[in-house]
């Protein structure tokens, strides 16, 4: 396949995903162009990561929610649970940091289990059950702080949320050791496509010419190098970056080369031809919303050690956010569709919006109305890329 045909395919065959990419880039471009560079600061850079981080956490979740055919409007109160029975044990109780987590993820947990046993052996749409879930829990939070907010944190529990790995290897105004993990980082995307190239050959399937792949690995080895000396420049590697980096890799090694994952997939594209096929539905339904509790109190915990205290409206439209990522990053209304690294792009697009939007002084209410119509718009444009290719009549 020539440079010309591989160019063409990425802009057509592959529009949907490419103009994630595209659209992504034109708002940290315009972003950037209208602050005058400040978006792009070191010291920005890293607030960004810091402050929507849990955001990206509950995306991770929520795709596979969507994939399968599910949706959850309940992390959001599931991230507030968490948080005040953390502070409970951490604050209240004066128990060390590591028995408040381990506590909030059990919490979480059975969170999942809960609603995933509604969904899966019951028959109860997600839906309805994750919509009595933002209920129950939101009110269970009220109960348990009292209607009160609880902290502060000790500081070992902040530091998930709020600690650097800097110095580690030295550096003169700059950290070394940040360069240096976004090297690997570099480096094993290359590796990686590099390897799926060959996979590709090996089997006789078409390939985008070499010229070109080298180009995209320059081109991507790029950013992360240019984004990791930013950073570098202010506090260090974040140690939330660093979870979310396990939970980005860990997730999609799954949705992408488990078994696990694979039945996701089909259960989300046509459920009975996936029951037909051998698939456990009921035991993946379980799963996927069992994973989504897990992931709500990962995110609860980075939320209260962030905000260094539990409060009785943490988390408020957190699902919404969520939700948005994933379909802006290409997620399927009617499941079956979508990826981890979608979600990530989705998850950023917002984040650099509303992070745009607040350095330009803008208020809450026409950022709302921003974020609304950027939704509106992804998903009017999976309706039509779907119109488009045949897959709707």
């Amino acid at each position: 396949m020539s440079v010309v045909a591989s160019i063409k395919e990425l802009f057509t065959t592959n529009l949907q995903r490419s103009g994630i990419y595209l659209a992504f880039v034109a708002i940290v471009v315009f972003f950037a162009v209208r602050t005058n560079g400040l978006s792009l600061g070191p010291e920005n850079l890293t607030n960004l990561v810091l402050q929507y981080s849990y955001i990206l956490i509950l995306a991770i979740g929520m795709v596979m929610v969507i994939i399968a055919g599910h949706i959850d409007l309940s992390v959001g109160s599931v991230v507030a649970l968490v948080g005040a029975v953390s502070a409970i044990f951490v604050v209240r109780q004066g128990q060390p940091w590591w028995v408040g987590m381990i506590a909030g993820l059990i919490v979480g947990a059975l969170i999942g289990a809960w609603q995933g046993f509604w969904v899966a052996y019951v028959g109860i749409p997600a839906f309805i059950v994750t919509l009595a879930g933002m209920l129950l829990f939101r009110g269970l939070t009220g109960l348990v702080l009292n209607n009160l907010s609880l902290g502060p944190f000790n500081k070992p529990y902040t530091l998930i949320a709020s600690g650097f790995s800097n110095g580690l290897l030295g550096g003169n105004g700059y950290d070394v050791f940040t360069l240096v993990v976004f090297a690997i980082v570099a480096v094993a995307y290359a590796w990686s496509q590099w390897r799926a190239r060959k996979a590709r050959l090996a089997y006789n399937q078409s390939v985008q010419p070499l010229a070109l792949l080298v180009l995209q690995v320059v081109v991507v080895s790029a950013i992360i190098m240019w984004f990791a000396w930013q950073i570098s420049h202010d506090r260090g590697l974040p140690v939330v970056l660093i979870i979310l980096a396990v939970l980005i890799i860990a997730y999609t090694l799954v949705t992408q080369k488990s078994v696990f994952g694979r039945h996701v997939y089909a259960l989300g594209g046509n459920k009975t031809a996936a029951a037909l096929s051998g698939v456990k539905v009921r035991r993946i339904n379980f799963g996927v919303m069992l994973n989504m509790g897990v992931l709500a109190g990962v995110a609860g915990l980075v939320f209260s050690a962030r905000s260094n205290a539990a409060q009785p409206g943490a988390g408020n439209m957190f699902e919404l956010d969520a939700i948005a990522a994933c379909f802006i990053g290409g997620a399927a209304v009617t499941g079956g569709v979508g990826t981890v690294p979608g979600a990530m792009v989705g998850g950023l697009i917002m984040a650099v919006m509303s992070n745009g939007m607040q350095l330009l002084g803008m208020e809450t209410s026409p950022q709302q109305v921003v974020k609304g119509l950027v939704l509106l718009l992804a998903v009017a444009f999976d309706v039509w890329n779907k119109r488009r290719s045949g897959a709707v009549r």
